[in-house]
């Protein structure tokens, strides 16, 4: 039988350390994301409540980070409550290879907003950098679709901070680490499917 491996000291030090760098990120970052948070809370809210949808999309992690959110509010968070209208755009590798084959990878998401997305729904567009083609495209699209955007980026929130308007909200983490970024995103959107949860009716699903 193999014998277990023992961690180096210094090994488990850096995983501390990692540890403490998150936590002290999220400390921070806190107290300056929270009304921007509360704001994209709002906006979603507003749109599920007038029989809109939310459509999430990001690349890679970000991407992950799409399908979590929308997984979230169509099934449940934390409290059980009618299921809430969102689609991952990341999902559908059909529709995402056709896209990337017969026209532009940029073009994977902004064809499924101008396909799926209706004036009064929400995207939530994820990107660490602000610089992924594809989301910036989506954004555009969305914006011509009517639209409102939540935006969640990273450092200088990139060309996608630049493309936002009025209406729109965008939770910038003040972090340069993608991992760090990224592990921000999740608890933002975390934050916006508890206030989720306690700002729409509560229902069951079986309930007439």
């Amino acid at each position: 039988m193999e014998a277990e491996r023992t961690v180096p000291v210094d090994e488990a030090a850096r995983v501390r350390a990692l540890f403490v760098e998150s936590a002290r990120l999220k400390a921070e970052a806190g107290p300056a994301l929270a009304p921007a948070i509360a704001q994209a809370a709002a906006l979603v809210a507003g749109a599920l409540r007038s029989g809109g949808k939310v459509l999430a999309c990001g690349n890679g992690g970000s991407a992950a980070d799409a399908q979590h959110f929308a997984a979230e509010l169509l099934n449940r968070f934390e409290r059980e409550r009618a299921p809430l209208a969102a689609v991952a755009l990341t999902t559908d590798s059909s529709t995402l290879t056709s896209i990337a084959n017969d026209y532009d990878f940029g073009q994977v998401f902004a064809k499924q907003v101008r396909g799926l997305g209706r004036a009064g729904d929400v995207l939530v567009a994820i990107s660490t950098s602000g610089h992924s083609p594809n989301v910036n495209e989506a954004v555009r699209a969305a914006h011509a679709c009517g639209l409102r955007v939540v935006a969640l980026t990273g450092r200088d929130g990139g060309e996608l901070a630049g493309l936002l308007r009025e209406g729109d909200v965008e939770i910038r983490v003040p972090a340069r680490s993608t991992a760090r970024i990224q592990e921000v995103h999740i608890l933002a959107l975390h934050c916006i499917c508890d206030l989720l949860d306690h700002d729409l009716p509560e229902a069951k699903e079986d309930e007439a």
